[in-house]
């Protein structure tokens, strides 16, 4: 029997999902610390159509970050299938890593939105605010399960109410949190 492909946002209006998105919830990443706390996304368009994406995340009161470049993977299509490339280690950026990004769903006031991946191994739930409504959040789980992803796996982020703000915070210096976190610290 065939599986049936995941179905992505069409038509996603950029400029409007550009901005900051928190993390409530993920697939946990080697990518990210796992004592990872007020872990967000801020995306800014760039000039050439690119966006800019900044993901920050604190440990210890420390913020850890990475830059990197998004981009869609077919720019002819109107399907939300992006490609996400950033570079490690952070500290010295020699290795591209690039990774899927599909919108599976927004809603139609760009305040939450479902992001997975093909392979179905990364998930996130993202919303504007520090945290959901539960019957928002419950939603989004269904559809995660109707595209096939084993939610029993996503991790709730904690989020401070206000969050950090990354000029207050000491920044984790030379890119120790990335070590860390591919050697799952």
């Amino acid at each position: 029997m065939a599986t049936k492909e995941m179905e992505v946002v069409r038509n996603l209006d950029i400029k409007r999902y550009m901005g900051r998105w928190y993390e409530v919830a993920s697939f946990p990443s080697r990518f990210q610390p796992k004592s990872g706390v007020n872990t967000r996304a801020t995306y800014t368009l760039n000039e050439d159509g690119t966006v800019h994406v900044l993901n920050e995340t604190w440990t210890d009161g420390k913020r850890g970050y990475i830059e990197g470049t998004a981009y869609k993977a077919d720019p002819n299509s109107d399907e939300a299938k992006l490609k996400v490339k950033f570079y490690v280690p952070p500290f010295l950026p020699i290795i591209p890593v690039v990774g899927d990004y599909w919108v599976l769903y927004i809603d139609g006031e760009y305040q939450y939105a479902l992001i997975g991946s093909p392979t179905k191994k990364y998930l996130w739930i993202l919303c504007r605010q520090t945290h959901m409504d539960e019957e928002i959040y419950n939603q989004l789980l269904q559809m995660a399960k109707d595209e096939g992803y084993d939610v029993s796996k996503l991790h709730m982020t904690p989020q401070s109410d206000p969050p950090p703000v990354a000029e207050e915070t000491p920044n984790d210096t030379k890119g120790i949190w990335w070590f860390k976190s591919i050697l799952g610290m």
